[in-house]
């Protein structure tokens, strides 16, 4: 799959049902080496851009459970689950 095809889909975290943000609003972290992507890095914005209390979600790349045509969908543990 090509980032450009992952560009704008909505980022959801299945537990929380929440809607964490867009693709292209986030950052990639990278493995320079291989070129493999590590991780999502979400910023912490509300709507209209309005910065919300607290800092950026740092996502692993292997919780993401599936990539459809309109959102990606993440399965990110609790807390006590890691």
């Amino acid at each position: 799959m090509r980032l450009s095809e992952l560009s704008g889909k909505e980022i959801v975290d299945v537990k929380r049902a929440e809607r964490l943000g867009v693709l292209g609003q986030t950052d990639l972290e990278i493995n320079e080496k291989n070129g493999q992507i590590q991780s999502l890095v979400i910023p912490s914005v509300k709507w209209f851009g309005l910065k919300r209390q607290g800092e950026e979600i740092r996502v692993p790349w292997s919780h993401i459970k599936k990539i459809g045509n309109d959102m990606i969908i993440l399965d990110i543990p609790n807390d006590d689950e890691q």
